[in-house]
C-alpha cells in the first residue's frame, strides 16, 4: 500500500470511527437519552421533545450517508463505486466544516465541549480524503 493510500485509509477510517460514535450519540437522542444539554444548541435539557428527537435522527441518516462517502472515497468499501462518489466527498467536507461553526457557535459548553474537538477531527479527516483520493 503506498503512503497516500495509507493516510488516506488512516483518515478514512479515523472519519468513520467518529461518525459512527456521533450517530450512536444521535440514535441515544432519538430514543429518549437524557443529554439535550450536550446538543441543538443546549435548548433543551434531558430527554429531547418529539422536534428535536426528529433532528436527531435526520442527523444520524445525514451522517451516516457521510461516512458511506467517506469510506467510498478513501477505497476503503465499494472501490468500484469510488468515480461516481468523487464529488460528494466535498459535501463531506463541507457538512463537516459547517459543524465546525455551529459548535463554535453553540451557547452550550458543554456541547461545545464535547463536540468541537470531533467535529474539528471530522473536518480533518473528509479533507485528507478529499485532497488525496482519486
Amino acid at each position: 500500500m503506498s503512503a497516500v493510500n495509507t493516510v488516506t485509509a488512516i483518515a478514512g477510517w479515523s472519519f468513520t470511527v467518529l461518525v459512527l460514535l456521533v450517530v450512536g450519540f444521535q440514535v441515544a437522542l432519538v430514543a429518549g437519552a437524557p443529554w439535550g444539554h450536550l446538543t441543538q444548541g443546549g435548548a433543551h435539557a434531558g430527554t429531547l421533545p418529539p422536534a428535536g428527537r426528529a433532528v436527531a435522527a435526520a442527523s444520524a441518516l445525514i451522517l451516516v450517508a457521510i461516512g458511506a462517502v467517506v469510506l467510498v472515497s478513501a477505497g476503503i468499501a465499494l472501490p468500484h463505486l469510488q468515480a461516481a462518489v468523487r464529488p460528494w466527498i466535498w459535501a463531506a467536507v463541507a457538512f463537516s466544516g459547517l459543524s465546525v461553526v455551529a459548535n463554535v457557535a453553540t451557547p452550550a459548553l458543554a456541547e461545545r465541549a464535547l463536540w468541537l474537538p470531533v467535529a474539528i477531527l471530522l473536518l480533518i479527516a473528509s479533507l485528507v480524503v478529499a485532497l488525496r483520493s482519486p
